[in-house]
């Protein structure tokens, strides 16, 4: 659905029917957290999982971001009623989704041993900085911290410059959720086989330096110092380029015949140049190349560039680039009922893709009563936990 299309206003549009979805009739139970926990939880539900997401009761809103398609359930696992129902909800389901450090699950009760004994078959995912072992298992951490420890933040950034992580993708999503969310779907697969459920250890850590394997197994391409190597802005035809309008253009022209392309668009093809893999022209080309480019506004280099085969393309913002004709020609993005833009889950499925819409950001709580009646509570036991605070039929508003 484009980012223009009417439905996107309408209250009424509901997300597409998951039954026709892959993940169809897999049940998760993910416990509120920050960025990597919900990303996979996030890529499970829009493919088809129902997830459940557990919020803390009473708290004022959730911090997710991630929560389309998601359920809310308001547990207090302080309380042993609380506990009680967590369990009872993984008894039926099958993945569990869990983003604390090493060893918090164990003290609630939580742990697999218990777990998986009332539910042998369930799917445990943990998802953390540092791991479930290893002295720094638990310390606290953030993104910058975990992929400061893979290797990968010493390789990025411009020479003479600190290491720049790139915000937050790195650790949190590459090599945290979406490093879980594979670890899950295979468990999932093995299960079809064994019977049997597993724990998984996923860490940002790992999952960072795992994302970066090329790096690890082309190291003599990063031999030189930071910035000066062929993928890391050393190249002039693998770097950044500001427009007259002060605008972006990226220039990935690799491979020979590539750059006899960018070089023809450039009007440099009857110059005097030095072969473009003379290293130590590089920094001179590079400033010619942002003289030239500096010479025209990002549209006129795209009227330029635009169907060619120079590998290059113009840098869009959050606000442009669901409207670049190539996304709109795809539908790249969804537009939810407040019009705001989010990406369509990826890959493309030929016969079960994920989904085709994007719902609402649920409520603390909102669903807290339905998924306790599905799990076997009755009326009389919701109530009772209600009252004594182990669970929340609220609805408090999400921060959304």
């Amino acid at each position: 659905m484009p980012a223009s299309d009417p439905r996107a206003k309408d209250a009424s549009y509901k997300c597409q029917d998951t039954s026709a979805m892959a993940l169809r009739g897999v049940k998760v139970v993910e416990l509120a957290g920050l960025a990597p926990a919900p990303f996979c939880g996030l890529i499970l539900s829009d493919f088809g999982a129902k997830v459940t997401r557990v919020d803390k009761a009473r708290a004022a809103m959730s911090m997710d971001m991630l929560g389309r398609g998601k359920r809310s359930v308001a547990l207090n696992l302080k309380q042993p009623e609380g506990v009680d129902v967590l369990r009872r909800m993984c008894q039926k389901s099958d993945v569990l989704i869990e983003p604390f450090r090493a060893g918090v699950m164990e003290r609630l009760g939580l742990g697999p041993d218990v777990l998986m004994k009332d539910n042998p078959g369930l799917i445990y995912a943990r998802m953390t900085g540092f791991g479930q072992s290893g002295p720094f298992s638990q310390m606290a951490g953030h993104d910058i911290n975990y992929i400061s420890l893979s290797g990968m933040l010493s390789i990025l950034g411009r020479k003479h410059e600190n290491p720049i992580p790139p915000t937050n993708l790195l650790g949190d999503f590459a090599g945290g959720g979406l490093t879980c969310a594979l670890g899950i779907l295979m468990a999932l697969f093995e299960r079809t086989t064994s019977g049997k459920g597993q724990v998984i250890d996923a860490n940002m850590v790992e999952g960072a330096s795992y994302v970066g394997s090329f790096i690890w197994h082309t190291r003599f391409m990063f031999s030189h110092e930071r910035g000066e190597n062929l993928l890391d802005t050393g190249a002039h035809f693998y770097e950044t380029y500001k427009t007259k309008d002060g605008k972006y253009m990226a220039v990935g022209a690799l491979e020979p015949q590539f750059y006899a392309q960018l070089l023809e668009g450039l009007g440099l093809t009857n110059e005097d140049l030095p072969p473009q893999m003379d290293r130590d022209s590089w920094p001179s080309m590079k400033e010619r190349f942002a003289t030239i480019f500096s010479s025209k506004t990002q549209a006129e280099w795209c009227e330029v560039f635009d169907g060619t085969d120079a590998c290059t393309t113009p840098i869009l913002s959050l606000e442009e680039a669901p409207n670049h004709p190539h996304n709109t020609s795809r539908d790249s993005f969804l537009t939810n009922q407040d019009g705001g833009v989010q990406p369509r889950p990826a890959p493309v499925l030929s016969r079960t893709p994920g989904v085709g819409g994007v719902g609402p950001q649920p409520k603390v709580g909102q669903h807290t009563k339905e998924v306790m009646v599905e799990t076997g509570f009755s009326e009389e036991e919701i109530q009772k936990l209600a009252d004594c605070g182990a669970v929340d039929l609220g609805g408090i508003k999400s921060a959304l």
